[in-house]
């Protein structure tokens, strides 16, 4: 029975969430997690309450109903939503996710985990598992100045350390960097201080997920 539901941004967020879940915490895809990829991040309605609309797919856009109707499953569910800061205040953007979630009548066990900016930013920190997925043609020259999660166009300058036009770089390309960079990333000691949180955080969660009881009802949970 599905236990965690993670919903992330788009689909080059999947290989590394994935890998955080099977190969640090060991959880099992598809058995105790699964991931929901969705059209950018998109942005949180005026009122939460509301039906979203359709043509509007991104995270933020769907996140309150999706939450509503999590929070009406008889199950214990456990929700793991996470989302790029980018231009925005991290704390502010926290403040505004828990404020969306008070205002829910019904909702899951959740947890925000924000990146500063986009998951390339974990990417462009620990340069030694680059090397380790492209060991040719690596420009590290280009990343050795780059303080870990500095606002600095993190895909871009992966880009570019790899040798690519930021111009020609599609969803594709940036979901075949993740998949071959993901199994190299340093889970134990992360260089980027947002990607170590998030590992930090999701230990904990990932630890309420498994012992919560199975088959107990949503309204039954302990605080």
């Amino acid at each position: 029975m599905i236990r965690l539901e993670v919903l992330v941004e788009g689909v080059s967020d999947v290989p590394v969430i994935k890998e955080v879940l099977q190969r640090k915490l060991g959880l099992e895809e598809h058995t105790q997690f699964r991931i929901h990829p969705h059209r950018g991040k998109g942005k949180l309605p005026a009122n939460p309450l509301k039906k979203p609309d359709d043509k509007h797919r991104g995270l933020l856009d769907q996140l309150p109903a999706k939450l509503i109707g999590y929070g009406k499953s008889p199950e214990y569910q456990f929700v793991l939503v996470v989302v790029d800061a980018d231009d925005a205040s991290p704390p502010q953007l926290l403040a505004d996710l828990e404020r969306m979630l008070k205002q829910l009548p019904t909702k899951p066990k959740v947890l925000f985990c924000l990146a500063v900016e986009e998951t390339e930013s974990w990417f462009i920190a620990d340069i030694a598992a680059l090397e380790r997925a492209y060991p040719k043609g690596l420009k590290k020259q280009l990343l050795k100045n780059i303080a870990p999660d500095a606002i600095v166009g993190a895909w871009e300058i992966l880009a570019a350390a790899l040798g690519l036009d930021p111009k020609k770089v599609s969803g594709l390309t940036k979901y075949e960097w993740a998949t071959r960079i993901a199994p190299h990333l340093d889970l134990d000691n992360p260089k980027s201080p947002s990607f170590s949180k998030l590992i930090t955080e999701l230990n904990v969660f990932s630890e309420l997920v498994v012992s919560a009881p199975v088959g107990q009802e949503f309204g039954a949970r302990p605080k």
